[in-house]
């Protein structure tokens, strides 16, 4: 909680960094600021109920009031279940979550609109837009590597690093995570689709530059079901809200 917590803290941080940086523009830009841009572009960081992700978002206006958007976008994605456990048989032992069988994340690339329910006056103050968007979602698995620990004899064990098999590997086996690069060939892929929806809230007097936040729901689903932990049925879809900042900038 606390790192989600510190997370929070930094996305307002940014925005806020953005912001101050907006208003020391040039005052020889604000004809912009009454002059409709047709193009922009947004960088942006997310934190959602089961993981944090990024994205990049890149668009146009089709009307006034609406803007055709695409967006690339990576998140990880954690179970609800996961918790993390220590050996305590060993003071040197690593964390580790017990019966993680994979790490997972999504890769999404989608088209979607952003249509404008309040827009901002050309001073400035907040601008609320709809978003909805769809696409292509690929699920990513690696598998969990971990310590086990091997005994030879009364006063002799070894440690070797193995890949996680709940079936041969029990909790006074585990001597802590092994290392995340370990497993890293043998990514696996699950094409699929997603959906997401939410609203945006625009901050800032300048037209030109973006400063926003984001909150709504995604909905990723793999025809293929992913596994996650052991013993756990595996899993089709993957529903998550989200909160996220964004800063980007408009153009012609």
């Amino acid at each position: 909680m606390l790192k989600h917590l510190i997370f929070i803290a930094f996305l307002l941080i940014l925005l806020s960094a953005g912001t101050a940086f907006a208003q020391e523009e040039n005052e020889n830009d604000s004809t912009s600021d009454i002059v409709l841009m047709e193009k922009q572009w947004t960088l942006g960081l997310l934190l959602h109920t089961n993981g944090w992700g990024l994205r990049l978002r890149i668009g146009k206006n089709i009307s006034f009031l609406r803007q055709r958007m695409w967006e690339l976008e990576y998140t990880t994605y954690k179970s609800p279940k996961e918790i993390r456990v220590i050996n305590p048989m060993f003071s040197d032992a690593k964390s580790y979550i017990y019966g993680k069988l994979n790490y997972v994340s999504f890769l999404r690339g989608g088209i979607g609109f952003q249509h404008i329910l309040n827009r901002k006056p050309y001073w400035g103050g907040v601008q609320l837009s709809a978003i909805y968007y769809g696409g292509i979602s690929i699920g990513i698995t690696k598998p969990m590597y971990l310590y086990i620990i091997h005994i030879k004899s009364l006063n002799e064990y070894e440690i070797t690093e193995e890949k996680y098999n709940p079936d041969i590997h029990f909790v006074e086996d585990i001597y802590g995570r092994g290392s995340f690069l370990s497993g890293i060939t043998q990514l696996s892929l699950y094409p699929g689709i997603y959906v997401k929806g939410g609203l945006e809230f625009e901050f800032g007097t300048k037209n030109k530059r973006i400063n926003s936040i984001e909150a709504g729901a995604t909905l990723d689903f793999s025809p293929i079901p992913i596994s996650i932990m052991a013993y756990n049925p595996r899993q089709n879809f993957f529903i998550t809200l989200y909160l996220g900042v964004s800063l980007g900038k408009r153009h012609n």
